[in-house]
């Protein structure tokens, strides 16, 4: 902090001054915190970072949850940092998988978020911290807006372990709508050139649905929602679950499921959840984050989501993480299963990171307040134990074969291959086949919970796994048998009639549709619109 003052007028720092400020309170080995989350990023300081001259800042500790920026892994190129600890790395998995094998870097763990926010607290606190918000006065008050995301985890961290928070702001202003993180808190600001990036990641186009993830869709509504009377859940990204979300308003209306299941969510303002919105069904939603297009949509639906006094909401994604692993239900994708029903994002030469679906996708062990879908699917997975308990639905929807024609179901997952290559200390497993209850495809749902044996376990996951090699490798007279007994569910077998599988179930089947739904609120990105 001595040696940095000069370069602030009290709390300010110009922006031209951003790469100096950084070598004046960076020392090599410091262990950094770069805000980079799902869809906020302090991109400004983080393009900074990477032009710090690297004979004066060097062997740094990134411990960042989410890698999206090519500058996130240019201080490694430049050597300015070596060492990572992260949740996921998106678009860059790839050139960080090389840069990995080229020991350039050293990966201490593929964390999920809530994992590495709690090491915050512990071994990897931030003893330097750059962060973004939207606005700050001149005593550094920071208003983070509706993108709040990690914010509070790594201030907290970082400011009351004595160490240094910067934060970028699109602004600077007399007075902040509301204080998010107090100026005492905060030891600078700098205005950046342009406002932070943000990715509207959870943004589907009904228009790319496909009949086939309608199908999915139905049998996961009839199959699974229905029968547990799913209403506290959350929803992974992807057109699957999009899928879902705009036939609530159709097929569940239909099965009179209004007021029976999706009530209260922890997922980002997903445009295709509107339809779902304003015909009753949704009645509250915590967000991780925001989403772009979104924001007059959903400070006009405070009925629904979090929102403050000056009118905007506030997302949080640690409390929407504990909010999704209590709940009764997560459903989200993955690219690889294995025959024990472990998932896994992590191909090879690719390091994805899996986020937060670990923590979403995994068995709320601790819980200990009761509801039909948890008490329900208890009972099921228990049967006659003498201590009863109840059981959290972890659902994996996917097609049985990717992009690419390549199968999504596998005899060993990639993971094993990735743990040598990289010398990691687990295969990198998404959710575990322990934690997960159902498998739909667009052949069946797979009940694991009705399994008595992983011999049992295989053959329900072959038999739901159509034409790939797994698929076809099953005991036909095995299968026959764990379908009678409720552990393997084809469409018929679940009322659904495949021939109402069409776009004409969707409530909404472009954006164009979505914005209509909002009456005129929903405003989206640029690149989303054809009309």
């Amino acid at each position: 902090m001595e040696r940095s003052r000069r370069l602030a007028d009290g709390k300010v720092v110009a922006a031209d001054d951003a790469v100096k400020l950084l070598e004046s309170v960076l020392e090599p080995g410091d262990r950094l915190c770069i805000e980079g989350n799902n869809q906020k990023h302090a991109d400004f300081l983080a393009a900074s970072l990477a032009r710090v001259s690297s004979d004066q800042v060097h062997g740094l500790h990134i411990v960042q949850s989410n890698l999206a920026l090519p500058a996130h892994l240019d201080v490694f190129e430049r050597g300015i940092a070596d060492r990572l600890d992260f949740c996921y790395s998106g678009p860059q998995g790839l050139r960080l998988g090389r840069l990995v094998a080229e020991g350039r870097v050293r990966v201490g763990a593929i964390h999920t978020y809530l994992e590495l926010y709690s090491r915050y607290f512990s071994d990897l606190t931030p003893r330097v911290s750059l962060i973004a918000a939207d606005a700050a006065d001149a005593a550094g008050n920071l208003y983070t807006g509706e993108n709040t995301e990690d914010t509070p985890a790594i201030v907290e961290a970082t400011a009351f372990k004595s160490g240094i928070l910067i934060a970028q702001v699109n602004r600077i202003v007399d007075e902040v709508p509301r204080v998010d993180v107090p100026g005492d808190w905060v030891s600078y600001v700098v205005e950046a050139p342009k406002p932070y990036y943000i990715e509207p990641i959870f943004t589907r186009d009904p228009a790319a649905i496909t009949e086939v993830q309608i199908l999915m869709a139905m049998m996961v509504i009839r199959g699974i929602y229905q029968k547990y009377g799913v209403t506290r859940l959350n929803h992974g990204i992807g057109f699957d679950t999009a899928a879902i979300e705009l036939i609530l308003p159709t097929y569940a209306a239909e099965l009179g499921l209004r007021g029976e299941i999706c009530q209260y969510m922890s997922v980002n303002p997903c445009p295709t959840l509107i339809p779902a919105i304003e015909s009753g069904f949704v009645e509250g939603i915590h967000c991780a984050g925001s989403e772009l297009g979104m924001e007059r949509y959903v400070a006009n639906r405070a009925d629904v989501f979090f929102i403050g006094r000056d009118g905007t909401m506030r997302s949080n994604r640690i409390f929407c993480q504990l909010a999704g692993h209590y709940a009764d239900l997560f459903i989200g994708s993955t690219l690889q299963i294995d025959l024990e029903g472990n998932s896994s994002t992590a191909t090879l030469n690719r390091i994805t990171g899996f986020g937060g679906a670990p923590n979403f996708g995994s068995e709320s062990r601790g819980r200990r307040h009761g509801s039909k879908s948890w008490l329900q699917a208890g009972e099921e997975a228990n049967r006659g134990r003498h201590m009863p308990r109840g059981r959290k639905l972890v659902v994996q929807i996917v097609e049985t074969f990717r992009e690419g024609l390549e199968p999504t179901f596998v005899e060993r997952l990639d993971a094993w291959e990735l743990q040598q290559s990289f010398d990691l200390p687990l295969p990198p497993v998404m959710a575990y086949g322990d934690d997960i209850t159902h498998i739909v495809t667009e052949e069946g749902i797979a009940n694991l919970l009705l399994c008595d044996d992983l011999s049992e376990r295989e053959q329900a996951i072959r038999g739901i796994a159509g034409y790939t090699p797994v698929g076809l490798a099953r005991d036909r007279a095995v299968v026959d048998r764990l379908r009678e007994k409720g552990a393997i569910a084809y469409p018929e077998d679940l009322g659904v009639d495949k021939r109402l599988a069409n776009r004409d179930l969707l409530a909404a089947r472009s954006i164009k549709d979505l914005v209509h739904w909002s009456g005129g609120l929903y405003q989206p990105p640029t690149r989303f619109r054809n009309w």
